[in-house]
């Protein structure tokens, strides 16, 4: 779909911005992976929790006393998650980070598009399903091939290899703190910069959603590409409605003089 004119005005705002930031930094959320057919969490009638209830199968006690019910939810969205391919926000992202417009990613998500779309620099403050961590010696381990068969066979659960304990998968649930490494990182990126671009975030899961809050508060700019509006449209130098994987790679393309 041709963007309107008032798009188009946009675009080319966002893609001025881009241009002549010192310290561009991008916040992403699930609704840059929509478009490779991730759900996303809170959208009505295809969002995962209009489907379970997120105490009762992501929280940090759910997993430990009700391990069943956390892999009966995990496989067919784990499913969703190896079988998507970057879409074309994710590869206009890794465009502007291999330009050096972009100096960093952090990520809501816990797909790793952003790395196989050839993004270097992501701070993933949510965790990753490509490691899992033993809850009775700590032991982290990748999740190979192997491992990914198993979690997606009904009633199979990982053990460690060292002491037989269940493998957690190293996604943040609920009553988990963040990492602490990745926090302090994702802080220390949105002080520097004087831009930040939040990408497919509706920016009402904390503590993330204070990051944009930060960034203003030291007089950086922000751009919000969103498919709906967020409380912080009004604060934005731009604020553009749509989908990302159709308005990210137009601005791309504007700020690398590519041709139509």
């Amino acid at each position: 779909m041709l963007p309107t004119e008032e798009q188009n005005n946009l675009i080319q705002e966002a893609s001025v911005l881009i241009s002549q930031a010192s310290y561009c930094v991008a916040l992403s959320g699930a609704g840059i992976s929509t478009p490779s057919g991730i759900p996303d969490f809170r959208s009505p009638g295809s969002g995962i929790w209009t489907k379970y209830s997120p105490m009762e199968v992501a929280t940090l006690s759910a997993f430990r006393y009700h391990p069943d019910r956390f892999f009966d939810w995990l496989r067919p969205f784990l499913g969703k998650l190896t079988g998507a391919d970057p879409n074309p926000a994710h590869i206009a992202l890794a465009k502007l980070e291999q330009s050096n417009f972009l100096k960093a990613i952090i990520t809501q998500n816990i797909d790793a598009l952003h790395q196989r779309a050839g993004s270097k620099h992501v701070i993933e403050v949510h965790g990753t399903y490509q490691t899992l961590t033993c809850l009775e010696c700590y032991q982290q381990t990748d999740t190979d091939q192997k491992l990914l068969d198993a979690l997606q066979i009904d009633g199979e659960k990982p053990h460690c290899s060292y002491c037989g304990g269940l493998l957690k998968p190293d996604l943040i649930l609920y009553e988990e703190q963040l990492p602490a490494d990745k926090w302090r990182a994702a802080r220390q990126e949105v002080m520097a910069c004087d831009l930040l671009l939040i990408l497919g975030s509706s920016l009402t899961v904390t503590p993330a959603c204070d990051l944009p809050l930060t960034a203003l508060g030291n007089g950086a700019k922000i751009i919000i590409l969103n498919k709906s509006h967020t409380h912080l449209d009004d604060q934005a130098a731009v604020s553009l409605h749509g989908d990302l994987a159709e308005t990210l790679p137009l601005i791309t393309k504007k700020v690398l003089n590519e041709k139509e």
